[in-house]
């Protein structure tokens, strides 16, 4: 990074002298050089890059983000189908467990991930799967529901990972100064009069580099924009564990609430 900045200092300097000096020897006639709106060019396709560039990384967050949702619900899914290979007090806790962990992510942890934080009440499930598991040691479904509820884990913790932006605040507020002084100085080049075509043009690409910056600062928040992933997977694995769940249980032996929240005993 600092020899970026030193190669750019010496040859904006360089640049600068050779105007000064060299030109008026190699130019007999001292001509008006580049206009302004000659230098307006490249600083509006500059601008188009960064955004182009920041656009596709936060794309690319949003993505990861919906698939770590998907991934998690399909593990858990997993989960409560190798379930119906073990004992029957085992069962029972394995696919409670399930649809309590699916509840409290559904009613607690997806609307925390808006703030890009995490919730608790999900753990307390998660840990309760994992000591459920213990009585198991031994038998083959083991090393299966152990598999299934790594996964689960490993997409949980790419979930939130993805909740937090991923464009540093300094970069946002550095596209944003570049937006507004792209737009300051081809308003400035602008004919003084007979300029209402070149108004239209300059209001257009003001709403669509406006529109682009926005579009980039709602879809690196996942979880909390316009455009956010919707907790529908795992809502949907909720329903059917619930279901399959119900057909040979009371919602009573249930040891949660519709929210994932824990009975008291």
């Amino acid at each position: 990074m600092i020899l970026v900045i030193v190669v750019a200092a010496v040859a904006l300097l360089a640049g600068l002298a050779a105007n000064r000096y060299l030109r008026p020897r190699l130019m007999s006639d001292d001509d008006a050089g580049m206009a302004v709106k000659d230098l307006v060019g490249p600083l509006l396709t500059l601008t188009v890059l960064l955004l182009a560039f920041v656009l596709v990384t936060a794309s690319g967050s949003h993505g990861k983000a919906e698939v770590a949702a998907r991934g998690e619900a399909r593990a858990l899914d997993q989960l409560a189908e190798i379930a119906d290979y073990t004992p029957a007090a085992e069962r029972q806790r394995v696919q409670a467990d399930t649809i309590c962990y699916a509840r409290a992510v559904r009613a607690y942890e997806w609307p925390a991930m808006a703030d890009g934080k995490g919730a608790a009440e999900p753990s307390v499930w998660s840990t309760d799967l994992r000591r459920s598991f213990r009585d198991l040691e031994g038998k083959p479904v083991f090393g299966m529901l152990i598999g299934a509820d790594n996964k689960r884990s490993d997409e949980r913790a790419e979930r939130l990972t993805q909740a937090t932006p991923s464009i540093p605040s300094a970069i946002f507020w550095f596209l944003l100064a570049t937006l507004t002084l792209t737009i300051v100085t081809l308003a400035v080049c602008l004919p003084r009069r007979n300029n209402r075509g070149q108004l239209v043009v300059l209001t257009v690409i003001t709403a669509l580099l406006t529109t682009t910056l926005c579009i980039i600062r709602d879809v690196d928040r996942p979880f909390g924009g316009i455009i956010d992933v919707e907790p529908t997977a795992i809502a949907e694995i909720e329903r059917q564990a619930t279901r399959d769940f119900l057909a040979n249980h009371e919602a009573a032996d249930l040891p949660c609430g519709d929210k994932g929240d824990r009975r008291a005993a």
